[in-house]
């Protein structure tokens, strides 16, 4: 794997500037993207480059700016589009490191019912309840209940 020379955050506060502040203490260029009401935010300031986007769920806005700018790599931070399967792949399929759990790995946990499945399968202690789907809201106080 070669490494990252610039890095490209999809997300804003607190976790861009962690990810921001780690990254240039491994020399590693960071752009940041940012909506018009988070443009005097420290991570726009504290990155190498920052680019005005319209929204953090901008998909296709946010891929542009990393291939326009030459992004090796991105990193989604959490919430946003850090939980999609989609936006991962379409990373990876533009040549770009995917800073995360692989696409299959986010649509698996993303559908609570199957990571539960899968954390039991792994011997991973789970909270009691359904073992699945509930079908309706009666099935679903049973469950609650035990």
């Amino acid at each position: 794997m070669e490494s990252i020379k610039t890095l490209l955050i999809a997300n804003r506060g607190e976790i861009a500037t962690r990810i921001i502040r780690t990254a240039h203490a491994h020399s590693i260029r960071t752009i940041a993207i940012y909506t018009p009401a988070d443009s005097a935010s420290t991570h726009v300031s504290a990155a190498h480059l920052a680019l005005p986007i319209p929204s953090y769920t901008d998909a296709s806005a946010i891929l542009a700016a990393a291939t326009t700018h030459a992004a090796d790599a991105l990193h989604p931070g959490y919430g946003f589009l850090s939980e999609s399967a989609t936006f991962a792949a379409a990373v990876l399929s533009a040549g770009i490191t995917w800073i995360g759990p692989s696409p299959a790995a986010i649509s698996a946990f993303g559908v609570k019912h199957v990571a539960r499945q899968l954390a039991s399968a792994a011997g991973v202690p789970v909270v009691p309840g359904s073992t699945g789907l509930v079908g309706d809201a009666e099935e679903a106080v049973r469950a609650a209940e035990g």
